[in-house]
């Protein structure tokens, strides 16, 4: 199935380093405290994606191979100055502020490339990543003083990861690869110079620092084979993963092998910030009433329905961090991870615009990855057919048209119609048979056509009944309601017309389409084009149906029960949708 998705940005190195460069000063006029320790944090995940950048034009002008660059030796020495600076704050309960000039750095090194690709950190912006987790598994892994470390850091976020072990192992600045070749075979492609140099003058332990392993492992593989082929002892050679679990089920056997047996240094979310987070949000809220309460993984259900066969199905693993606090003075909050520096700002200033229109939970604030939200604990649980259809399409078009009208998405976000058109062939043709995958080719015919048209904004792409909140008083509240155009997946940003078609098939408002597109247009200020919509439609239950197979298929037996029964769902509405043009409520 196809669901994921790889997206590049392209960015203006220099006003990318103005900007790490403002977000330092501005940190260093902060007060103390967990806030300017968060806007630090910030600056150096921005430095992270600058120096994967900048090696990565390296290893493109190398013909594909990696090897030294001046400019990217000169971006990955300011990371780990930066890796430092997070380390003195982190180690000092925020208390010192090591200011690190920017500028400076690149007063020796040749002209940043031009333009960068760059990516997002997917796992400090997704996952609960935490940089410091790295310093402490540095500072765990006990090195022996003196001793000569050798940090590696796999491209894309390793280049972050390496640059934060090497501060806390007191080593140069790391050395970033970037494996190639198939997901599941990774190999190295080195530069004889780089190559010779990585081998020299063996040190005590080479450091290999990613996040993962994920289904094969075979980024952390590649490395160590590499080493190991040329002589490096296994013992030699540590690894920094992001959890301690073992390597999915495509690991090559030598991989699985050598990774049970493997020096491996972790700590986790729990473990690093779990007893922290009351106090990094006491300002916003008050000091909390007992332990958190964990919501993550579907846990949230047992707070919004009665009985566990009303469960929904939720993909576990894919779920944000998020916990209940009880504060004192009565108010129940919602800690959601939102995504650490720019990614959660920005996700803050977008939940305050929804709930200033009304169609939102109120927001206390943000600190360090959270998102401090209501806990509308009187809501109930959505349920289609319960809600009168008229009124339900003029609430969430309004919703839409809000969205449409005040969330412009930038230019180049989002898979082209193309490829939600590949996409939804794939997962049908997969999910369905190859008649059906005919069919769907039939049906969204002329997608492309589209495309010059198209408005991009970001979309909420996550309309499913149990994300909306009803209220006793009759109000209608969206959850949930602020990433999922930046998920980790391959949709992004879309025309309106995706959340019109998910709505339709989500909501039952197949009748009142047109009532929809109605109270849409008035809120955004501009029509929906139907045909758009008409043809959107199969791929959006594609797509659905493809997040479903493939939660289910790693989910625990109860919830993959739920997913298989989702995922019937959307395979019986895209038959109606393909065999007679209708999608049913």
């Amino acid at each position: 199935m196809l669901f994921y998705g790889d997206q590049v940005r392209m960015e203006d190195a220099r006003a990318k380093l103005a900007g790490i460069a403002r977000g330092l000063r501005d940190a260093e006029a902060m007060p103390a405290g967990i806030a300017r320790h968060g806007a630090l944090v910030a600056a150096f995940i921005e430095a992270g994606e600058l120096a994967q950048g900048v090696a990565d034009a390296a290893f493109d002008a190398n013909g594909g191979r990696d090897a030294r660059s001046p400019a990217g030796d000169a971006a990955t020495a300011l990371l780990t100055r930066l890796a430092a600076a997070v380390r003195l704050s982190w180690g000092s309960a925020f208390a010192r502020f090591d200011p690190v000039r920017v500028e400076a750095a690149f007063d020796a090194a040749p002209p940043l490339p031009e333009t960068l690709r760059t990516k997002r950190a997917e796992g400090f912006a997704f996952y609960a990543l935490y940089p410091e987790a790295y310093l402490e598994a540095a500072q765990a892994a006990g090195f022996p003083l003196g001793s000569r470390v050798r940090v590696v850091g796999i491209r894309s976020i390793g280049v972050a990861l390496g640059a934060l072990v090497a501060a806390a192992s007191e080593a140069p600045p790391p050395v970033t690869l970037r494996p190639v070749g198939h997901p599941f075979r990774r190999e190295l492609s080195l530069s004889q110079g780089l190559e010779a140099e990585l081998l020299a003058d063996p040190p005590t332990a080479f450091a290999v620092a990613d996040e993962g392993p994920g289904l094969s492992g075979s980024s952390f593989g590649a490395v160590a084979d590499f080493l190991e082929d040329r002589g490096v002892p296994p013992g030699r050679i540590h690894f920094f993963p992001s959890h301690g679990g073992e390597p999915g089920p495509r690991a090559a056997p030598r991989h699985r092998a050598r990774w049970a047996g493997a020096h491996r240094h972790v700590v986790g979310f729990d473990a690093l910030a779990g007893h922290r987070l009351p106090s990094w949000v006491e300002d916003l809220v008050g000091a909390p009433v007992g332990p958190l309460e964990e919501l993550s993984g579907g846990a949230w259900r047992r707070l919004r329905y009665p009985r566990e066969a009303g469960w929904p199905p939720v993909n576990a693993q894919a779920e944000r961090r998020k916990f209940l606090l009880r504060a004192c003075g009565g108010g129940t909050w919602l800690l959601k991870f939102a995504g650490l520096g720019r990614e959660g700002e920005r996700k803050l200033e977008r939940a305050r615009a929804l709930h200033s229109a009304g169609l939102s939970p109120a927001v206390a604030g943000f600190r360090h990855g959270f998102l401090v939200e209501e806990w509308v604990g009187d809501a109930r649980p959505f349920h289609r057919g319960a809600h009168d259809a008229a009124r339900l399409a003029e609430r969430v078009g309004r919703y839409l048209g809000f969205r449409a009208r005040c969330f412009p998405a930038g230019a180049g976000q989002g898979a082209t119609l193309a490829a939600l058109r590949r996409m939804a062939r794939h997962n049908v043709g997969e999910g369905m048979g190859e008649e059906w995958a005919r069919r769907l080719e039939e049906r969204t015919a002329g997608l492309e056509s589209f495309e010059p048209r198209l408005r991009r904004i970001e979309t909420d792409n996550r309309l499913h009944a149990w994300e909306w909140l009803p209220l006793p008083d009759g109000r209608l509240l969206k959850a949930d309601a602020l990433d999922h155009h930046a998920a980790h997946d391959l949709v992004g940003c879309q025309d309106v017309a995706w959340d019109v078609a998910g709505a339709v098939c989500e909501l039952g408002l197949e009748e009142d389409r047109g009532a929809l597109l109605a109270a849409v247009a008035r809120e955004a200020g501009r029509a929906v084009e139907p045909g758009l919509v008409r043809a959107l439609t199969p791929c959006y239950l594609a797509f659905q149906l493809g997040a479903c197979v493939m939660a289910a298929q790693v989910a625990a037996p109860e919830e993959a029960a739920r997913l298989r029964a989702d995922t019937e769902r959307y395979a019986a509405l895209l038959r109606r949708a393909l065999g007679d043009g209708e999608v049913p409520g």
